[in-house]
């Protein structure tokens, strides 16, 4: 055993440590312009299905889709159309987020498994290639099965760029195919025609021109082939393809050249095109399995298609706590109602309880009266000592929250387990989610012990500096109040509670002098708040653009209202804003931080990423902090409007100079590629200023946002791979490697999941300068875990004297192997539709067997195309039968059914006849579902026929309640 582990890990170092050479689509940029890489097909598949299920739903519902789904779809097109007639601020931003998300998980696999012919369906690893994917699309569905949405998109992502692949790396496309090779997501289909291990598949290209390399005969019989790679021999069996390429060497071995359609100069370029639209819908139908396995909706939540933004609440517990968690309540519940049926009412809801020595569970559902039920079943009692498990509870919520949320925490404690704030700055940094904390531990107040005996102790300055730090971390605010006042300061809630919200100005300074603050309204922006925190309240003046003013003790004036409660003034501007440049000058003694938000459709997001060589050289998303002294690069994604224009962007340090400016580079599809020569030392935040066509006139209308979250450089690097998913009851191996340009010594290391799984790790690791040093985390997970659960694993190496610090955060997904590939079968027992030539007098029904054969059985039922009412019988085995009644005026059904580990078919019925209304039609069927009985015209009065509808009746009145009396 130990043996085995050795040589996985020494394997998974390979894959770590080797430059990712391998050829393959590229992962994410052309260099000519005119090839689709990895990031282009993933994009492209996932808008043309999200504006396909857009449309479903939209016709189900009576609603007009008018949006055409091709190539010219964008995020923020395709939110506009799916959600058309609902708020006026539209944001695409997490929809954006979400399909980078997935797009730079397929890049990785180059990284992460360059040398995995299966991965790529290179050496002709056919089978093995298909079981990659299933397994992928397996975990997947269990995934959003389990609400676990952020590592269902990274097994996506993944199992997008293996069968991506299979389209540039076979003969697919030089067989003259035009359509997906659909086995490929069936593992229940054999794959036929394959080419055996004797099989002569190529002979050597002629003169450099390899576009007739593939034997004529391996193309007319439909032989299924691959080219092979390798970086480091040029050894393959006689005969056989070469993938091709200068990295691959055994492109020099006879049969010399290669079949590869990576992009247009490779040696099968002229068909790269084809092949990248053929993997699009090939992308497409992956997508569409795990949309039938799931639901319209669950698919729209994991590629993020949603509106509204996410309620999420860490409550402290313990005794002293009753009149905040009285307040959590209240502020809840009337965001809920005030916008329960709008697009503005929160897509999920967060709950986590924490107090001492526990904390959790964590509560996470899109039910707006399953999170009402949860916060009301919250009371105070106990609390034993003062410091309470507040990190955990936040560390929960972090790693559940989708990106960039806002995350809400009440306590009047300092927190026992302050041990975690490195992890959770490494979380906020890491998804860039807002922390809010609602403080009421001040000296006012009394914390009580168990007893109930009151404890004069309160918050200390030191204790509330944590969460201070973390606030200004995350771009949140530590809002420091009385418990009489928090209803004042919850407004705050309400203000982000809301869709499309913008930052446009954030800072945070220590002065000696009153300080002036700019910020650009532009005229998409509405809702505009300025929040100044700081516990001497400071002094300040606004300044409009027409030059009216209005200071800190004028609350009611001609720019806004402002509101003071505890540590926060609150600035609301008067609906009129004004469009231009606004300052707001500070005067203040301790120190304050000021914030300024609005609401539009226009924002940007952003992801470091790091070049690899090779002769696919590109880049992969980097998922700790940039490197101190070397060149950084940005992928960021601009969305709000279809014509935008980036003029500026620029790194700001928190503490206000040496901005560096970075040099943007369009790369298509509101993308931009933005190089950084020097990052700023300590803390800093990203700023962009663009310009995009008037909205209300012709000339460009002038924008600048600013992110949120703070972020750093560091002198440590961390590096990790995941590989692959976790069984329940099994063990995984994370190898990761730490290096130091600065600093020798022995490094701290800390590992840490959040779903607390027995784990193991080295506890420091010792460094030479320039060098770097290897480790293993191992976790194990018990054999009782939910199939589908996902885990955040975040790896920390502290330097010596903790001058500096870095991270990595890998997140994986727990699931049990699937060996049930087959998908259920549809039997039509029977059809009858009496219906008139008035079809709104009349209703039609559908009976029929369902069974999954030898499978994990049948889970669920459900409605895709039609209106009428299914009603579904149960046997121990799971449902069995079905019986559907619609009107004829509705006159096609479509049941989807899943089995219990997501395999998903179609039964398809319709009654339609071009020439008369009264006639049934055979049922068309796809994906296994089966026909062997038509409805007959009742017209016809013959007697044969009326026996046959009196048998039918028979049988669904009368039989069916006799075999399953449950129902």
């Amino acid at each position: 055993m130990v043996s085995e582990m050795t040589t996985h890990a020494s394997l998974l170092w390979a894959v770590l440590l080797i430059p990712p050479l391998t050829e393959t689509f590229k992962p994410l940029l052309s260099p000519g312009g005119g090839s689709l890489t990895h990031r282009d097909i993933t994009q492209r598949a996932i808008f043309r299905k999200t504006g396909q299920v857009c449309r479903a739903m939209a016709t189900a519902q009576g609603q007009n889709f008018t949006l055409a789904t091709d190539d010219k779809l964008t995020a923020y097109t395709l939110q506009r159309a799916c959600f058309s007639g609902g708020s006026s601020f539209l944001s695409a931003l997490a929809f954006q987020t979400v399909v980078t998300k997935m797009y730079l998980s397929n890049a990785a696999v180059d990284v992460l498994l360059a040398l995995s012919a299966p991965h790529h369906f290179d050496d002709e690893t056919f089978v093995e290639g298909q079981e990659v994917v299933a397994q992928a699309s397996a975990a997947v569905k269990a995934a959003v099965k389990h609400g676990s949405f952020i590592s269902a998109r990274i097994s996506l992502g993944a199992a997008c760029h293996t069968l991506q692949d299979f389209y540039s790396h076979s003969n697919w496309i030089e067989m003259g195919n035009r359509v997906p090779f659909s086995q490929l997501i069936r593992p229940d289909m054999p794959l036929d025609n394959l080419a055996g291990p004797d099989r002569a598949t190529c002979r050597n290209c002629t003169g450099g021109n390899c576009t007739n390399n593939i034997l004529p005969d391996v193309l007319q019989e439909k032989i299924l082939t691959s080219g092979y790679f390798s970086l480091f021999s040029s050894a393959k069996p006689a005969g056989k393809c070469s993938h091709g390429g200068s990295f691959d060497r055994t492109s020099g071995q006879d049969p010399v050249g290669g079949i590869n359609k990576d992009d247009t100069s490779e040696s099968h370029g002229h068909l790269h095109l084809q092949a990248a639209e053929v993997a699009i819908n090939a992308t497409m139908e992956l997508l569409e399995d795990i949309r039938l396995a799931t639901s319209d909706k669950d698919f729209l939540r994991l590629v993020g298609m949603s509106q509204s933004s996410l309620l999420s609440f860490v409550i402290d517990t313990t005794g002293s706590m009753a009149d905040d968690i009285a307040e959590a309540k209240r502020v809840s519940f009337s965001v809920i109602d005030l916008k329960r049926g709008t697009q503005e009412e929160p897509s999920e809801y967060i709950l986590v309880a924490f107090n001492d020595p526990g904390f959790g569970p964590l509560i996470r559902t899109s039910d707006a009266d399953v999170f009402k039920q949860e916060i009301n079943k919250l009371n105070a009692a106990g609390g034993g000592d003062i410091p309470e498990m507040c990190l955990s509870g936040l560390l929960l919520a972090l790693t559940a929250a989708p990106p960039s949320s806002d995350i809400f925490v009440f306590t009047d404690a300092p927190a026992k387990d302050a041990e975690l704030k490195t992890t959770v700055t490494a979380l906020i940094e890491s998804t860039k989610s807002k922390v809010t904390f609602m403080l009421t531990g001040t000296s006012s107040s009394a914390r009580r012990r168990r007893s109930g005996s009151p404890v004069s102790r309160a918050l200390s300055d030191a204790d509330a500096q944590l969460y201070r730090d973390l606030a200004q971390a995350s771009g949140g605010q530590a809002i420091e109040v009385s418990k009489s006042s928090l209803p004042n300061a919850t407004v705050v809630i309400e203000d982000t509670s809301t869709s499309a919200l913008v930052t446009l100005l954030q800072a945070v300074r220590t002065p000696v002098r009153a300080e002036n603050f700019s910020f650009l309204l532009d005229e998409t922006v509405s809702n505009v708040t300025v929040y100044i925190t700081g516990s001497s309240s400071p002094a300040f003046t606004l300044n409009s653009p027409t030059g009216e003013s209005q200071n800190h003790g004028v609350p009611e004036g001609p720019l806004g209202t402002i509101q003071r409660v505890g540590n926060l003034q609150r600035v609301q501007l008067n609906a009129h804003n004004r469009t231009g440049l606004w300052d707001i000058t500070i005067n203040s003694t301790a120190k304050f931080t000021v914030k300024v938000t609005g609401q539009s459709s226009i924002n940007f997001l952003f992801n470091f990423v790091e070049a690899f060589g090779g002769a696919h050289g590109d880049f992969s998303l980097k998922q700790s902090r940039p490197s101190i002294g070397k060149n950084a690069t940005l992928l960021m994604s601009v969305t709000g409007s279809d014509s935008l224009k980036v003029t500026e962007l620029a790194l700001v340090p928190v503490s206000g100079s040496g901005v560096v400016n970075g040099t943007v580079e369009a790369i298509g599809g509101g993308d931009f590629l933005v190089t950084i020569e020097e990052l700023p030392a300590g803390d800093f935040t990203v700023h962009l200023k663009g310009e995009t066509s008037g909205v209300s006139r012709s000339s460009p209308t002038l924008f600048q946002r600013q992110s949120s979250t703070q972020l750093r450089a560091s002198s440590v690097a961390v590096t990790a791979s995941v590989n692959s998913t976790l069984e329940p009851g099994a063990t995984i191996t994370v190898p990761f490697i730490v290096e130091t340009n600065t600093t020798a010594g022995s490094y701290i290391i800390r590992a840490r999941n959040d779903r607390g799984f027995s784990s193991s790790s080295p506890s420091s690791l010792t460094l030479e300068v320039g060098g770097r040093a290897e480790g293993t985390v191992t976790l194990t997970a018990p054999s009782d875990t939910l199939s589908g659960t996902d885990v955040t694993l975040t790896i920390e190496a502290e330097a010596p004297g903790a001058i500096d610090s870095n991270y990595v955060v890998v997140s994986f997904v727990v699931a049990s192997k699937v060996t049930d590939f087959t998908r259920p079968v549809c039997q039509i027992v029977g059809i009858t539709a009496n219906c008139p030539q008035d079809c709104s007098q009349a209703t039609w029904q559908l009976s029929a067997s369902l069974s999954d054969g030898n499978g994990t059985g049948i889970a669920s039922v459900t409605v895709q195309e039609g209106n009428g009412t299914l009603s579904t019988n149960s046997s121990g085995v799971g449902i069995t039968a079905a019986l559907y009644s619609a009107s004829c005026c509705s006159q096609a059904v479509e049941l989807v059914m899943v089995d219990n580990v997501g395999n998903a078919a179609i039964c398809s019925a319709s009654i339609r006849n071009p020439s008369s209304p009264m006639t049934a039609q055979p049922m068309t069927t796809t994906a296994n579902a089966t026909a062997n009985a038509t409805a007959t015209p009742v017209s016809t009065t013959s007697s044969a026929q009326i026996c046959s509808n009196l048998s039918l009746w028979l049988w669904v009145i009368v039989v069916l309640p006799l075999l399953y009396p449950q129902a």
